[in-house]
C-alpha cells in the first residue's frame, strides 16, 4: 500500500479539481475523519454493489469527499485500498425518497480513477454520471407516485387523493410560477404541490397559473392520476422502458 494512502490533503485537493473538471456545476466538500456520523450515513446512502461496495466491506469509511450538483445529485470519492494509485468514486442515493422508488432500478456501481483528476473527469463524465442520472431519472420518477412528469411545453397537473394538485415540471421557468401561486416545491422528487384544505384559493390558483405559462409557450392539462409508465429518453409519446431487476445497496441493508 501506498504511504500516502488516506491523506486528506491529497483526497481533498482530488475532489476539488475534479469537481471542477466535471460538466454543470459541482461543489466539493471534505468529510474528516471526525464527521463520524456523516461518514456512516454517506456508507450506508453509497449506491454500489460492485467495486466499492467491496472495498467498504474490508475498509470502512475513514474519510471522504462529496461532490455535489445543484439538482441534489451526489457522487463521492474514496481511497483506493491497492497497490495502485487513484480513488474509487460511486454515486449517492438520494436520502428523501421512499424505500419503494428504488426497486427494480439497477445500481449505478463505481469506478476506479487514475491518480489524475484532469483525465478522470472525462472518465466520470462519460460512464458513472451517465448511468447515474439515467438511476436518478428512474428513482425521482418512480417517487412521484401516479403524478405524470411534464415537458418543456407542458405541465401536467394531477388530483390527488387527498385534494391536493401536484405536478412535476420540467424546467424553472414553470416552476417559478407554480411556486408564486402558492405551489410548494419538494427539491427532492422536484414535484410542486398545492394544497386543497382552501379550494375557492386553489381554484383561484388553478386559473392564474393557465394563462402566466402560456405567455411562456407552456400549455397545462389536468387529470386524475394515471398509472405511470418508466421514464424513457425519447419523446414523451415513446413506449415506457422496462425496469431493471436490482435495488440499491443503500436499501438492501
Amino acid at each position: 500500500m501506498h504511504d500516502h494512502h488516506d491523506t486528506p490533503e491529497r483526497l481533498a485537493s482530488y475532489a476539488d479539481v475534479l469537481a471542477g473538471e466535471l460538466p454543470d456545476a459541482w461543489t466539493s466538500t471534505y468529510l474528516a475523519p471526525d464527521a463520524k456520523d456523516d461518514l456512516v450515513d454517506l456508507a450506508d446512502r453509497i449506491w454500489d454493489l460492485d467495486l466499492v461496495a467491496a472495498s467498504l466491506a474490508e475498509h470502512p469509511l475513514r474519510h471522504a469527499a462529496i461532490l455535489s450538483r445543484p439538482d441534489g445529485a451526489q457522487l463521492v470519492l474514496v481511497d483506493r485500498h491497492d497497490e495502485r494509485d487513484g480513488f474509487l468514486m460511486a454515486a449517492v442515493a438520494p436520502s428523501a425518497l421512499p424505500d419503494e422508488a428504488y426497486r427494480g432500478v439497477p445500481e449505478p456501481n463505481g469506478i476506479a480513477l487514475a491518480d489524475d483528476p484532469f483525465l478522470s473527469a472525462e472518465q466520470v463524465a462519460v460512464d458513472l454520471l451517465a448511468r447515474y442520472d439515467r438511476a436518478l431519472a428512474q428513482v425521482r420518477h418512480n417517487a412521484l407516485d401516479g403524478i405524470q412528469p411534464s415537458h418543456p411545453d407542458q405541465v401536467v397537473l394531477t388530483w390527488q387523493p387527498d385534494g391536493s394538485v401536484a405536478t412535476a415540471p420540467a424546467d424553472d421557468r414553470a416552476g417559478t410560477i407554480l411556486a408564486a401561486h402558492g405551489f410548494v416545491h419538494d427539491p427532492h422528487t422536484g414535484i410542486y404541490r398545492l394544497g386543497g384544505d382552501d379550494t375557492q384559493a386553489q381554484a383561484r390558483a388553478l386559473r392564474a397559473v393557465g394563462p402566466q405559462l402560456d405567455t411562456l409557450g407552456i400549455g397545462t392539462a389536468l387529470q386524475h392520476p394515471a398509472s405511470r409508465p418508466a421514464p424513457t429518453s425519447g419523446p414523451a409519446s415513446a413506449p415506457p422502458t422496462p425496469a431493471g431487476t436490482r435495488t440499491p445497496s443503500a436499501r438492501a441493508r
